[in-house]
């Protein structure tokens, strides 16, 4: 079999789905055979360290492949979507000049969205000198909350927000605060796309029930490989604490107040289910607002591997 591309059409594959739908294992099947490289398009699995609760791929799978954009931070470290726009522009770039296919993998849909819908260049990076000022500006009672402070200075985007978002908050009033321009405003200025054709699949269970018990057993299994071990690991090595962004990952913090006796183990086991779910149930909320979309059952593993790899090998040369 060749093993390069077609240099002067390439093509891009996305690879999305909802969670426990077998999206990392099928994209490692097919880059064990065919001239693939993988960018991993998850927010859970850019940090080190924290493998069994995100489900990372693991490097003892006889199909194991390299994904990019994989234990790239600290748990303590914050990864914006902008970071993740230009890093994966550039690795898209890199990977077709080496005569390859990008194949972005993962469930994270604002990511795939921005990718699509790309981001203004004019967007700056995160600043703590920044929002320790803002802070300040809530401190000293110049405004009740930080959203108040948004919907006065930018009120379009405070309308897109939830009140209680202070991640996402705070990003906007950041944007302000280093620009001098509303974020509403920058979004409107126009970026290069991928300059691609980009083939777009979605795979999970056709079957509700099937994809709940997907989620369940994925769960358990990471119950009994050793998750809390791993979470006492990294709270004992400093590697995790509550106020990290790594504790947004689904589990951490249900594990890490079971591990400080805040909860018992079947309601934290309970939580993290129930949190998968929705995120399962959001996932597939952005997926069935996607244009261009070929969808795939997860139960048909075989079918989905077929249909990409036939696309895959069309582009051979």
């Amino acid at each position: 079999m060749n093993t390069h591309i077609n240099k002067i059409n390439p093509i891009v594959i996305f690879l999305m789905g909802t969670t426990a739908s077998h999206k990392t294992e099928i994209a490692m099947k097919l880059a064990h055979v065919l001239p693939i490289e993988l960018i991993s398009v998850d927010t859970s699995l850019i940090y080190k360290k924290m493998n069994i609760g995100t489900a990372k791929p693991n490097k003892n799978n006889k199909f194991y492949c390299q994904h990019w954009l994989i234990d790239i931070k600290e748990p303590y470290q914050q990864y914006s979507v902008f970071e993740f726009y230009q890093d994966a522009i550039q690795l898209i770039h890199n990977i077709i000049k080496k005569g390859k296919i990008p194949l972005l993998v993962g469930g994270t849909m604002y990511y795939f969205y921005r990718l699509l819908y790309s981001i203004s260049p004019m967007i700056p990076k995160s600043s703590i000198h920044i929002k320790n000022l803002i802070t300040k500006q809530i401190i000293n009672n110049k405004f009740y909350t930080y959203y108040d402070m948004l919907n006065i200075i930018d009120p379009i985007s405070a309308k897109k927000i939830h009140y209680n978002d202070i991640r996402r908050i705070m990003r906007a009033l950041e944007i302000f605060f280093i620009t001098g321009k509303t974020l509403s405003t920058l979004i409107k200025i126009p970026n290069l796309n991928i300059p691609y054709p980009i083939h777009q699949f979605a795979i999970t269970y056709y079957d509700r029930t099937q994809l709940f018990k997907a989620i369940h057993n994925r769960i358990i299994s990471m119950i009994d490989l050793g998750f809390e071990q791993e979470v006492r690991s990294l709270i004992k090595n400093n590697f995790l604490q509550y106020n990290y962004p790594a504790m947004r990952c689904i589990g951490y913090k249900q594990m890490f107040h079971f591990i400080k006796n805040k909860i018992n183990f079947q309601t934290m086991l309970n939580e993290i289910i129930l949190m998968t779910k929705y995120l399962s149930k959001k996932q597939m909320t952005w997926l069935k607002k996607w244009d261009n979309l070929t969808w795939l059952d997860s139960s048909k593993k075989h079918m989905i591997y077929n249909t990409i790899a036939k696309l895959v090998e069309q582009q051979l040369i």
